[in-house]
């Protein structure tokens, strides 16, 4: 279990080492709130889940299940400003998580508020919290592996066609590009060695030109 949770770990730090580079080269130079940008999601990911007792509210999981995807990049980012060294890191999150894994949630907005304040009081990413936000919605490592490189090769798309200066196209042939993603990934091996590079290459042939 170990080993096959360390591929795609080590696979999802490199890649979000790339993304942070394309957005700033010396990006741990920067000491950029991460913290931050998680407890925001967290606000937003409690919107979907719904807490309002005044009004009728379900939980649209498949968006709470998102938000944890962007929170991941931004614990992931963390985890890389801490600690240089990616083998290091994915070997420990690959001794920890099965563990974590087993551990059911209770209430899950309970679950979220503990893990925001954790965040944001210690600015660091709190592993044990996230994973039981996982299993509070259902999303194992298979899913959140999926999800995360879906998300991380559209945002390097985006970059790489005009997301900064305004010209790259949210809306392709009627449809946003998250719909795209969706489709795309359906469509391939998430196994395959060269996933990521696939799926872009499926995004550039979706692309209006």
């Amino acid at each position: 279990m170990t080993q096959d949770l360390r591929t795609p770990l080590r696979l999802m730090l490199d890649l979000q080492d790339d993304m942070n580079t394309k957005v700033h080269p010396d990006w741990r130079g920067q000491n950029f709130e991460w913290y931050r940008a998680i407890w925001i999601e967290c606000g937003e990911l409690l919107d979907h889940y719904g807490w309002k007792w005044w009004k009728k509210q379900s939980p649209d999981t498949e968006q709470v299940r998102l938000e944890l995807i962007d929170i991941w990049h931004f614990g992931l980012s963390i985890l890389l400003t801490e600690e240089l060294d990616k083998d290091r890191i994915a070997d420990q999150l690959a001794e920890q998580i099965p563990a974590l894994l087993a551990e059911p949630g209770a209430d899950f907005r309970l679950d979220l508020e503990a893990f925001a304040g954790r965040v944001l009081t210690g600015k660091s990413f709190d592993l044990p919290g996230f994973i039981k936000l996982l299993n509070g919605v259902g999303l194992d490592m298979g899913g959140l592996y999926r999800s995360y490189v879906g998300k991380n090769v559209l945002n390097f798309f985006r970059q790489d066609h005009g997301y900064k200066d305004g010209s790259y196209q949210k809306i392709w042939a009627g449809r946003e590009d998250n719909e795209h993603l969706v489709e795309a990934l359906a469509e391939l091996d998430t196994g395959a060695v060269d996933f990521p590079e696939q799926l872009y290459q499926a995004l550039a042939a979706r692309y209006p030109s």
